[in-house]
C-alpha cells in the first residue's frame, strides 16, 4: 500500500496509525538495517474501531482499541505468550513494548497467511474446533501480569445492541434484533456488563476463553499450523461462548448442517468440555446473543453506511424475528 509504504521514510504522526504500525514493525524485521520487502508484504490488514493491524515482512504490529485498560491487556498478552498455549496461541514476538500509537498499546505478532475466504470448502473446521477444544481442557496459567479477566463475549453482545440503539434506532429493523435480545437478557439478567465472571450457561467453572471465536482467528504459523489469534477478548468464562457463532450461523441457516456436525464432533473428540450430553441446552443462550450482536452490527454498519443489507445480514434480522416470535426454545434454536 502506498501510503503506507511511504511512510517508511519519514516519521509518522500521532494521526497517521497504519503508518506508525508499519515503521514499527519494519524496525523490528530489519533491526534498523534497509527495507528490502517486497511492497505486497507492506499492508494494511484491518483498520476497525477495535484494532489496526498492518504487515511489514514476516511480522504485524497491531494497534489495540483505544482506552483499553493495562492490566487485562497485559495479562491477556501473558496468556498468548504462556508455555501451555503454544501449540494454541499464536505468541507475540517476544521483548517488551512501550510503543503506543495515538495512544494505543502496540504489540507485534509473526504473520501467518489466514484461512482463505474464497475457498469455504477448505475451511478448517476440524482443526478450529481442536484448538478450542485444547484452549478450554488447558487449566488457567498463573502469570506475573495477574488474574486473567473474564472473556468478553457477552459484553460484546450488548455493545453491540447498544452501538445499534445509538446509530440505527430508527431503523424498522431495530426493534426485531431488540426484541429477540429481550429473550437474551430474560433468560440471563447478567449478560452484558463487563464482569469478573462470565454469565451462567450451565457451566460449573470458569474455563479458559477465547471470547471471539471465528475463522478470521485463524492463522498458520512457520511450520504451516493452525493456531488461534487476537486474544484482546480472552479470558475466563464458559466455553459455550466460543462456540456460539458457528451455533448462530447453523441456526440461521448460513452454515450447512454437514459442516456444523463435523465442527461440533471434532470439539468433542478433542474432549471439549462446552457441551454435554445435549449440546444446545449449553448453546441456546449464547448462540442467541450472537445472532442478536450480528444482526445489530449489521444495522449499525449500514445505516452509516448509507445501504441497505446485504443478504446475510437480512437472514440475520430474520432469525431475530423468528427468536423474538417463539422464545427461542433450545429445540427451535437447532432448526435453522
Amino acid at each position: 500500500m502506498d501510503a503506507v509504504t511511504a511512510q517508511q521514510t519519514s516519521r509518522p504522526s500521532d494521526g497517521d496509525v497504519p503508518g506508525a504500525l508499519a515503521r514499527i514493525a519494519g524496525a523490528v524485521v530489519h533491526d534498523g538495517g534497509a527495507c528490502r520487502c517486497d511492497p505486497g508484504e507492506i499492508r494494511v490488514l484491518a483498520d476497525r474501531e477495535d484494532g489496526t493491524v498492518v504487515r511489514h515482512g514476516g511480522l504485524v504490529a497491531k494497534a489495540h482499541a483505544p482506552g483499553v485498560a493495562d492490566g487485562p491487556h497485559t495479562a491477556r498478552l501473558a496468556l498468548a505468550a504462556h508455555p501451555d498455549l503454544g501449540g494454541i496461541l499464536l505468541p507475540p514476538v517476544p521483548g517488551p513494548r512501550r510503543e503506543r500509537v495515538a495512544g494505543r498499546p502496540v504489540t507485534v505478532w509473526p504473520y501467518g497467511p489466514p484461512v482463505d475466504p474464497e475457498d469455504p470448502d477448505a475451511a478448517p473446521w476440524e482443526e478450529a474446533a481442536r484448538l478450542l477444544a485444547l484452549l478450554h481442557r488447558t487449566p488457567p496459567p498463573p502469570g506475573p501480569a495477574g488474574p486473567l479477566p473474564a472473556m468478553r463475549a457477552p459484553e460484546k453482545a450488548a455493545l453491540a445492541v447498544g452501538r445499534m440503539l445509538r446509530t440505527a434506532g430508527h431503523h424498522p429493523a431495530a426493534a426485531t434484533v431488540l426484541g429477540a435480545w429481550h429473550t437474551v437478557t430474560a433468560t440471563d439478567p447478567t449478560v452484558g456488563p463487563a464482569r469478573e465472571s462470565a454469565p451462567g450457561t450451565g457451566a460449573t467453572r470458569a474455563y479458559l476463553c477465547h471470547g471471539d471465536f471465528h475463522l478470521g482467528q485463524l492463522v498458520r504459523d512457520f511450520r504451516g499450523a493452525w493456531r488461534l489469534i487476537d486474544v484482546d477478548d480472552a479470558g475466563l468464562g464458559d466455553p459455550a461462548w466460543d462456540l456460539a457463532r458457528p451455533a448462530a450461523w447453523f441456526a440461521a441457516g448460513l452454515l450447512p448442517a454437514e459442516v456444523w456436525t463435523r465442527f461440533l464432533g471434532a470439539y468433542e473428540a478433542a474432549g471439549g468440555p462446552a457441551c454435554g450430553a445435549d449440546p444446545w441446552a449449553r448453546l441456546d443462550l449464547p448462540a442467541r446473543a450472537l445472532t442478536v450482536q450480528t444482526a445489530a452490527l449489521a444495522l449499525a454498519k449500514s445505516t452509516a453506511e448509507g445501504r441497505e443489507l446485504d443478504e446475510v445480514e437480512g437472514v440475520m434480522i430474520d432469525t431475530c424475528a423468528r427468536i423474538a416470535r417463539t422464545r427461542t426454545a433450545p429445540s427451535s434454536v437447532a432448526s435453522p
